[in-house]
């Protein structure tokens, strides 16, 4: 019972701080905000993250590992490697469309942090990036994909296709503009990316 009120102390400060770091920006929210949102003492924070940098870092991770833990789910009784890919793309916009808030914290607050653009190890990007690579490795095996594609490359262009579209989205969204549906974006990266690395032409949707 104790450790379960650990875990849903520990999810409520992290959810209070999606909604801090949204409305006020990475740099001008403070600790006693997040604590005050939460519900929690001001010390509690402390006794599950060193600042609020580590907090920040923290939604990172968490999010990733449940954006991987869906796609992995998602994808692994899909046969084509093609139609992975396809998934994949629309499982990671449609995450951004789902989760504004959390969304609008990882592609704009996020890179307010110091610790994170100069000494954190990405390991939860990685694994999730090497979700893409694997596809492909698959795919060249299976004869789908050009044998010329090559995995690493491919998969930092697409998750910067994804990433890019995901900021312009939030934007967007901040400046109370009227955004545009994100799956329309994922059926054209899909039109891109996948019909442009496929051994044959007009592979599909």
């Amino acid at each position: 019972m104790a450790e379960k009120n650990q875990i849903d102390k520990r999810e409520r400060i992290l959810a209070a701080a999606v909604k801090v770091f949204a409305e006020n920006g990475f740099h001008n929210s403070k600790v006693s905000e997040i604590a005050k949102k939460a519900k929690v003492a001001d010390g509690t924070i402390y006794l599950y993250f060193k600042n609020k940098d580590d907090i920040l870092i923290s939604l990172f991770e968490q999010s990733l590992t449940l954006l991987i833990n869906n796609v992995v789910e998602s994808i692994k009784n899909v046969s084509d490697p093609l139609e992975k890919l396809r998934v994949f793309i629309r499982m990671h916009l449609q995450s951004v469309e789902q989760y504004p808030g959390l969304a609008e914290v990882m592609q704009v607050e996020l890179r307010q942090s110091h610790k994170f653009m100069k000494e954190y190890v990405p390991e939860r990007l990685a694994a999730y990036l090497n979700i893409i690579s694997d596809i492909i490795e698959e795919g060249k095996k299976a004869g789908h994909i050009r044998a010329e594609i090559h995995p690493a490359l491919f998969k930092r262009a697409l998750f910067g296709a994804m990433d890019e579209i995901a900021l312009h989205w939030v934007l967007i969204k901040r400046q109370k503009r009227r955004a545009y549906e994100l799956s329309d974006s994922a059926q054209r990266l899909c039109n891109i990316f996948v019909e442009g690395i496929s051994s044959s032409p007009h592979v599909g949707n």
